[in-house]
């Protein structure tokens, strides 16, 4: 018998109103394993970005995970977390949440945190990203409409890797019940990816 260290990864979502303090969504996502194991072994042998990368970059939104009847029942579709080239089922937004990057134009509201307590097997990656009162551009004046495919109703969501030239690697992707983002409210995104060493796992 043998004892490896194996490693879990979690990723837990929270979108509110920062002001309000109202919680639109809590809840778990699903990790796109696959991709996440590229971007370990790239960021871990310290890939450059001409070859590769690896590193969470972009934050992105999309309006295609779910869908609304006459009567107000809401069906979700699944996560995309198969095939490489996974995506968002329809994104319609993005913003770089990547602190280090010139391209994060805010990088006190849209940033990444490491968060770590001596003697614990996880760490936590804590991704901010703030959807401020004037983006995105050409969004409605009140968060009251009645078109559940507005382009930024969104529903969906997913943390995205630099791959050389742009974020088209998807990491995570959460399904959730339709938030407007609209003129009048600010919604912030808290996103956590934990990594856990998993140790004292036996296996023949």
């Amino acid at each position: 018998m043998i004892s490896p260290g194996m490693v879990k990864i979690e990723g837990f979502v929270k979108i509110f109103d920062p002001n309000s303090k109202e919680v639109f969504v809590d809840k778990k996502n699903a990790i796109h394993y696959e991709n996440m194991s590229i971007s370990l072994a790239e960021t871990l042998s310290n890939r450059t970005s001409a070859q590769g990368g690896g590193w969470i970059y972009e934050m992105a939104f999309g309006n295609g995970g779910s869908s609304v009847d006459p009567t107000g029942i809401i069906t979700y579709l699944p996560p995309n977390t198969t095939g490489i080239n996974a995506d968002l089922y329809n994104q319609t937004y993005a913003k770089v949440v990547d602190d280090n990057s010139a391209a994060d134009t805010d990088p006190t509201n849209n940033k990444m945190t490491v968060l770590h307590t001596s003697g614990k097997v996880y760490t936590d990656i804590l991704v901010t990203c703030l959807l401020d009162y004037g983006e995105p551009p050409g969004q409605q004046a009140f968060d009251n409409s009645t078109n559940f495919n507005g382009e930024y109703v969104f529903d969906e969501l997913g943390l995205k890797a630099w791959t050389g030239t742009t974020a088209d690697r998807l990491l995570t992707h959460v399904i959730f019940h339709p938030v407007q983002k609209s003129l009048n409210r600010q919604i912030q995104i808290d996103y956590t990816v934990r990594i856990q060493t998993l140790t004292n796992l036996s296996v023949a």
